[in-house]
This record gives C-alpha cells, sequence and structure tokens, in this order.
C-alpha cells in the first residue's frame, strides 16, 4: 500500500491538499497541544510561522530552547541544520522540518570531506565551526558558535593558539578585525548577506540620515563599515527595540523585520535591497520553502522527520554542547 510519505517522499514534503475553510494556525496549535509538539521558528522565516510558533529567536537560542524541552515532537521552521542540532541534542525525540529542500547557502558551502581534509592539512589548530554548517562538518569541529557568541569564544582560546574558522569568511574576518585574531579562514558566505548593496545602503543613508544602520557580521566588509551596530539578528533586534532612535535601515535576511516591527510598532525599519533586486527586501529563498500549509501537514503526517547518524551525533554533539556550556558561563 502506498502511503502519504511513499507519495512525496522525492519532493522532500507533503503537498496534500488543505482541508476547504480550515484556520491553518488554530489547527497547528491544536494538533500541537494533541502530540505533545513544540514549534520553533527562526527570526528569518515568514511573519504566519513566527505567530504561531512557540519560541522565536536566532540560531543560539534555538540549539538552547532545543535542549531544554519537554516536548516528544520538535518541528524547526527553518533550514536543515537547525533540524539537525535538534536532533543532535534530542536524539529521543522526533524532529520535522517541514520542508527536506529548506538547506543552508553557507552550509553547502562547506562540505563536510573536503572541511576535514583543510583541517587535516593544518595541524595544531583548533577549529571552530559556525552553527550553519551539517552535522558532518561539525563532527569535525572542536567547538561551535553563532553569531551570537562567535566573539566571546574565540577569546576563550589562548591568544597563541592557530585557530580554524569555518564556513563563514565574512564573520570570520569580522571577528578576526575586533579581536586581532589570525584566525584561518575557510571560504564560504551567505547567499544572502553576499548580496547587499553597499550603492542602496548608501542612497538609503542619505535619504534618511537620522537612522542606525544595522548589519549582521556575515555581511562583506565594505557594508559592515557603514554599520552603527554589527551583531546577530538577536543582538540587532534587542538593540531596535531600546535605543532612541526611531528609524533603522537593516541589513540582513527581512523576515526580522515582523519581529522587530511586533516589538517597536513605533519605529520605522527599513530592509535594504540587495544588488540584483528593485525591491527593498533580501530574502532566504530557503527559509521561504517553509509555510504555514507544509507545517499544517507535517505535523497531521508527522513527516518530513530528519535524521542524524548516530556515529555523526556522536562526535558532533561535542561541540554543540561545549558551544552551550560556555554560553551559560558567560550568561549569554
Amino acid at each position: 500500500m502506498t502511503t502519504i510519505k511513499d507519495s512525496w517522499k522525492n519532493k522532500g514534503y507533503i503537498d496534500e491538499p488543505i482541508p476547504e475553510g480550515i484556520d491553518l494556525a488554530t489547527a497547528i496549535r491544536q494538533m500541537c497541544k494533541e502530540k505533545n509538539a513544540v514549534i520553533l521558528a527562526h527570526y528569518y522565516t515568514e511573519g504566519a510561522l513566527q505567530d504561531v510558533a512557540d519560541f522565536v529567536g536566532d540560531s543560539l537560542a534555538l540549539a538552547q530552547k532545543a535542549a531544554a524541552t519537554d516536548a516528544d515532537i520538535i518541528l524547526m521552521c527553518g533550514v536543515h541544520f537547525m533540524a539537525e542540532t535538534d536532533k543532535i541534542l534530542c536524539p529521543d525525540k522526533r524532529v520535522l522540518i517541514p520542508d527536506l529542500n529548506a538547506t543552508c547557502s553557507l552550509a553547502e558551502s562547506c562540505p563536510a570531506d573536503e572541511f576535514a581534509a583543510f583541517v587535516k592539512a593544518h595541524p595544531g589548530h583548533k577549529v571552530i565551526s559556525y552553527v550553519n554548517t551539517s552535522a558532518a562538518t561539525k563532527a569535525v569541529t572542536d567547538v561551535v558558535v553563532t553569531s551570537s557568541n562567535a566573539r566571546q569564544i574565540v577569546e576563550s582560546f589562548p591568544k597563541d593558539q592557530p585557530l580554524i574558522f569555518g564556513p563563514d569568511r565574512n564573520l570570520g574576518s569580522y571577528i578576526n578585525s575586533i579581536t586581532g585574531r589570525d584566525m584561518l579562514l575557510w571560504n564560504g558566505a551567505c547567499h544572502v548577506h553576499e548580496r547587499f548593496s553597499v550603492e542602496k545602503l548608501v542612497d538609503l543613508k542619505k535619504q534618511y540620515p537620522t537612522a542606525k544602520v544595522l548589519v549582521h557580521p556575515e555581511c562583506k566588509g565594505p557594508i559592515v563599515k557603514l554599520a552603527d551596530v554589527v551583531g546577530s539578528t538577536a543582538a540587532l533586534l534587542k538593540f531596535a527595540i531600546h535605543s532612541d532612535c526611531d528609524t533603522f535601515l537593516v541589513v540582513t535576511e527581512s523576515g526580522i523585520l515582523h519581529e522587530m516591527q511586533k516589538q517597536a510598532p513605533d519605529k520605522t525599519f527599513i530592509p535594504v535591497p540587495p544588488d540584483d533586486s528593485t525591491c527593498g527586501c533580501n530574502e532566504c529563498n530557503f527559509m521561504r520553502l517553509i509555510t504555514l500549509a507544509k507545517v499544517y501537514n507535517t505535523l497531521r503526517y508527522e513527516w518530513p522527520e530528519v535524521q542524524v547518524d548516530p556515529e555523526v551525533a556522536k562526535a558532533a554533539i561535542r561541540p554543540i554542547e561545549r558551544m552551550l556550556d560556555i554560553s551559560k558561563q558567560l550568561g549569554l
């Protein structure tokens, strides 16, 4: 007998028609209650997903939340490496993602076998990997970092300790510049943060001369130099909420504007566009694969489910747990 899972496994998601007249958000919350499921959503997902989630956050906060949950099912509204991290931290829980095709350009830029060869070619180096990597890449890593804690974790190593940082060359270069380190950088990048336009940002600064420029450290150096604040999505959100300024030029994935506007409704948030766009947005096409309809079907059929090879998970959990331990010690 052919099952729903068999029918749609090659697509990587369930494209089952939604019953007419159903309120998706209400139905999703009801299924969460019935199945003891928790929905975690990244700031870069669309607003409707953030509104239906139990918790919305950046990569560090999502990992911390997954490690602490008592739910039987974790549904990740984000990209694949985030769901892998949840599965590694919670091997006894079912981890679902609404579309297996929701990968990450940064993770894809760092194939595990090539990275392992790079590490082997540089003996004596400790390896720091950005969380935006596959489980297999994390398995050859000493400690994982996010943009929220990268500086602090890098500085936790002795100054004379040679370091490899992968895969984001922009974040690694930024951390080198503010710490005085000379980490060896893997040549990877995020397709969203690579696309921001210096010219369009300069034009917007002229239009809004009192606006603060909020920049994610995955952006290129020339963009970072124009920033008033450089930080993770969570850090940029916090600054925007508490700042006396009322207008902000936001240089990161535009999904964060939903939470910014929600938390600071009287302020103005202007997304900086990419080079190749006439619109005022810069979206991650992988994050946009996750939709409310797919979340509904994923919970309904409890598929697609993310699995991680036990041996890979055994090696990958150590650098993730080290990150969480250091972050806890530093109060992050």
